[in-house]
């Protein structure tokens, strides 16, 4: 599976954007897409989740109200909607692929992802 993000970039505090995740490969084997999230010196965090499938979502406190995630299964595209961003939504942002088709244990944690993919950079000005 490879994964291909996109949509990152300036933009001021209240401000959008809508990061894109393209999967190729073989798709059918993935269960759900996580977007993580990584600042300069901090760990990565799980910001949101969707199964491809039913379409159930998971996000992030943090995000909640402000991000939406969603999927279109005829382009095996996942997008990752985010409105009135703040500066601590700057990061370098992640899609990644979970093949496991049970849950165990949370949603966030990154070692549950097998595939990942090169990362956007997202910045918000003050």
């Amino acid at each position: 599976v490879q994964l291909q993000a996109s949509g990152g970039g300036l933009v001021q505090a209240g401000g959008s954007l809508r990061l894109s995740c393209a999967a190729s490969g073989s798709t059918l084997d993935v269960y759900a897409i996580g977007w993580f999230r990584q600042a300069p010196g901090k760990g990565r965090e799980g910001v949101s989740r969707i199964t491809l499938r039913s379409g159930t979502t998971a996000y992030a406190d943090s995000v909640k109200g402000r991000f939406t995630i969603s999927r279109d299964t005829a382009k095996n595209t996942v997008y990752l909607q985010m409105n009135s961003l703040k500066p601590d939504d700057a990061a370098v942002y992640y899609c990644a692929a979970d093949r496991n088709k049970v849950l165990v244990g949370t949603w966030n944690r990154p070692s549950l992802y097998e595939y990942w993919g090169q990362g956007t950079q997202v910045t918000v000005s003050s």
